[in-house]
């Protein structure tokens, strides 16, 4: 069913329309976040010891890029990029400053350093995305496919109106530009060409988990959402999403990882991490 945005005039999807953004309790769990990059601290040795460590040699000539959130820099995955090092791949920052949305040639310099870093790898590369830093990595999946060979997104919003999110105003004080319009919003949610895990969470304060669950697509079967429980802020240093991103990049390497690719699964021996 159609309905129309009284506030715009524009008619949008129903189920679109009933997503709100997180409700003030949600907001106020947020506070939870220095705990959830504490406890990925401590949890960073028994991580060592579960089955997610890359096994093949390709992994240790593999790159990724990681990309921040709104209004964060390099120093808020700092973390994520360290233990992503001590598992054997080069890392990136996106060594941008502090991220206050796609204008001011952002986006030349992301395509920039995409292309210089493959071509120096000589491989393709993976692209992991916290909030914002999600849709560019997505987007960059988008527009140079032959050169990245997964995407990785952590409370990223994509799938519904930016009013699903309490970040919106910040958006558009920061970036000087109005949130996208709705035929902009219908390219965002369509699926990357490549492997695409979102990890989303129903606890996030800030992004209605809804706008982070990709839609499945008849042109790309390699797309996956897994639930962890976490706060905004605090999802790019938790440890079940650690566990998930490493997961994920250990079975997505080497020539053939597009075509090895596998649904994500819990083994027995991490499902505490996820509460099951």
């Amino acid at each position: 069913m159609i309905v129309k945005d009284r506030s715009t005039g524009r008619s949008k999807n129903e189920n679109e329309a009933s997503v709100k953004a997180p409700n003030a309790m949600l907001m106020a769990m947020e506070a939870r976040a220095p705990w959830e990059w504490g406890s990925a601290m401590a949890a960073w040795p028994m991580l060592r010891m579960l089955n997610i460590w890359p096994k093949s040699p390709d992994a240790h000539t593999h790159h990724v890029i990681v990309y921040p959130g709104l209004a964060a820099t390099d120093l808020s995955t700092q973390p994520l990029r360290a233990f992503l090092r001590d598992m054997g791949y080069h890392v990136h920052g996106w060594y941008q400053g502090r991220n206050k949305g796609p204008g001011r040639g952002v986006l030349e310099r992301l395509e920039e350093q995409l292309v210089a870093v493959q071509r120096d790898a000589g491989s393709k590369l993976s692209l992991i995305g916290w909030s914002l830093g999600g849709v560019y990595a997505r987007e960059l999946a988008k527009t140079h496919p032959k050169s990245v060979q997964q995407v990785i997104t952590l409370g990223t919003p994509f799938a519904q109106s930016p009013k699903a999110t309490n970040a919106w105003r910040i958006y558009e004080m920061l970036s000087g530009e109005t949130v996208p319009d709705e035929m902009r919003l219908r390219e965002l949610a369509s699926a990357p060409p490549v492997p695409t895990t979102s990890i989303y969470s129903k606890s996030d304060g800030v992004v209605a988990w809804q706008a982070s669950i990709q839609a499945p697509s008849a042109k790309n079967k390699r797309i996956e959402n897994i639930e962890v429980f976490a706060s905004h802020f605090g999802i790019g240093a938790n440890p079940a999403a650690w566990y998930a991103v490493a997961d994920r990049l250990a079975r997505a390497t080497g020539d053939n990882a597009a075509e090895a690719w596998q649904p994500f699964t819990v083994p027995s021996s991490a499902r505490f991490l996820f509460g099951k």
